[in-house]
């Protein structure tokens, strides 16, 4: 089998209409495939839906490309990827394996919509910020680590970047 941990598993799944998901590789109309890494136990899927749905407006507002009104089918399958999934594992390599095509083949559709996989990344995370901040203040190593960053400094200067203030402001404002 190889190494346990760094096992790759592929699976469709196939959604009909009425019916239930079906574990059915077979099945050619299948709406998503999640893509896992597994040592006994599903740690991270990602699923790609054929048609993702619109993101919010909020999150358009966010991404600096010239039509964002009206981006490419796999720039919406990356957001839709990145909205959904856990942020501190999806990669851009992952999610052009899951799309089924080579990183350097997706970074050339994102290109298409002027568009970069991180411009997307930095948008989602923001995105996802506002929201969860829209409930309750969070600590910022919860926050940072909810949105991917791999230390809190970096969640600190992100965050400064896109509302002009200092987390530990924000912080004074909410608690």
């Amino acid at each position: 089998m190889g190494n346990n941990n760094k096992e790759v598993i592929m699976r469709l799944h196939a959604l009909s209409n009425d019916a239930p998901a079906s574990n059915n590789p077979q099945n050619n109309n299948a709406h998503f495939a999640p893509l896992a890494w597994s040592n006994g136990e599903d740690v991270f899927a990602l699923r790609l839906r054929q048609s993702p749905p619109k993101p919010p407006a909020r999150l358009l507002a966010f991404i600096d490309a010239p039509n964002a009104e009206a981006l490419s089918r796999t720039a919406l399958k990356v957001i839709d990827a990145l909205l959904t999934g856990d942020l501190s594992r999806i990669r851009s390599d992952t999610i052009a394996d899951s799309l089924r095509v080579s990183p350097t083949t997706l970074r050339r559709r994102l290109s298409r919509d002027s568009l970069t996989y991180q411009q997307i990344l930095d948008a989602v995370r923001r995105y996802r910020c506002e929201e969860i901040l829209a409930g309750d203040w969070a600590p910022g190593k919860c926050l940072a680590w909810d949105l991917g960053y791999a230390e809190v400094n970096s969640f600190y200067r992100a965050f400064r970047r896109w509302t002009g203030y200092n987390y530990s402001e924000l912080k004074l404002l909410l608690v």
